[in-house]
């Protein structure tokens, strides 16, 4: 009987926990918002390396901001591709 029971509420759990999972695209929306910040934050120090002749730590932040782009351009398509 314990078993049952058991087995019924981890069914019940298991099928109650992707409502609890799903929160409307606002981790995504979020996830995006800090990418820019981030990406603003970068451009700053790319420009600020490249005026003080750091031509190495701008070679680093402008990797930085294609992996930032590239990160940007994934959540939006995750995003778009949840509309369909």
């Amino acid at each position: 009987m314990k078993r049952a029971i058991a087995g019924f509420l981890l069914l019940v759990g298991m099928a109650v926990a992707p409502a609890f999972a799903f929160d409307g695209g606002r981790g995504q929306r979020r996830d995006m918002r800090n990418d820019w910040t981030r990406i603003a934050q970068d451009r700053h120090e790319y420009r600020r390396d490249l005026d003080r002749d750091h031509y190495v730590a701008a070679r680093n932040e402008n990797r930085e901001l294609r992996r930032d782009y590239r990160d940007v351009n994934r959540d939006r398509r995750e995003r778009n591709w949840d509309r369909r």
